[in-house]
């Protein structure tokens, strides 16, 4: 059976057999009113027998813990207020918000990120968003073939680009020659004028080979890493 305090109308789960005929006298755990509780008439006590195994099993009405000679029980577990809705409620918008800012700072500011942590830039790539871990691009690359002196050249132009946001020093470049076979069959370095490039600054180069190898077929032109 459900006692109800007449008080502070705190739940209280009850078994029926402590109760005799003429009821008894029970004090509530939570506030100490004392009160006198009737037996449970036949129909009642069958409607709480047939819904105790489902409020059991779902844990909404505790049980009683309290001794029979007291009549004091504990009080069953109560659903959270409106206030403690709110306050989780704003704990998730909160976390869900400092996530978005997260993912919108690793977008926003990914090429910095891959310049300070090179291993993200495998990630970037990943997404779908490649960065240069040297915040430097080289862009509209290009090559022709020319006739100096009755010798053949081979000339190589594009630009380098800072995209980062911040100033960087202009390093070497690395020019590799590729055959059909993708095998490489020769290459070189140079280092373009400029010693530095400022943040949006890009800077035209050009590098030149003679007798290039007749099987070119390929041109491959990267930033050259500090120990080559």
């Amino acid at each position: 059976m459900i006692l109800t305090c007449p008080q502070c109308g705190t739940r209280y789960r009850a078994e029926a057999a402590q109760f005799p005929a003429g009821g008894r006298k029970v004090r509530c755990a939570k506030c100490g009113q004392l009160w006198h509780q009737a037996a449970p008439e036949a129909e009642a006590e069958l409607k709480l027998d047939l819904e105790s195994p489902a409020a059991a099993a779902s844990g909404s009405i505790g049980s009683v813990v309290a001794a029979q000679r007291s009549g004091t029980f504990s009080s069953a577990p109560r659903g959270r207020s409106w206030s403690e809705r709110l306050g989780l409620a704003a704990g998730w918008m909160g976390l869900a918000a400092m996530m978005l800012l997260i993912g919108w700072t690793g977008v926003k500011y990914r090429q910095e990120i891959a310049a300070l942590w090179p291993q993200s830039a495998t990630l970037y790539t990943l997404l779908g968003m490649p960065v240069s871990a040297t915040g430097l691009e080289i862009i509209d690359p290009d090559y022709r073939r020319e006739v100096d002196g009755g010798q053949a050249v081979l000339a190589v132009t594009g630009r380098l680009v800072n995209v980062s946001t911040r100033e960087l020093a202009v390093p070497q470049i690395r020019v590799a020659l590729i055959d059909r076979d993708e095998r490489e069959l020769c290459h070189w370095m140079f280092s373009p004028a400029q010693p530095t490039l400022r943040p949006g600054q890009s800077l035209k180069f050009q590098t030149r080979l003679s007798a290039p190898p007749a099987g070119t077929r390929h041109l491959e032109m990267r930033i050259a890493a500090s120990r080559e």
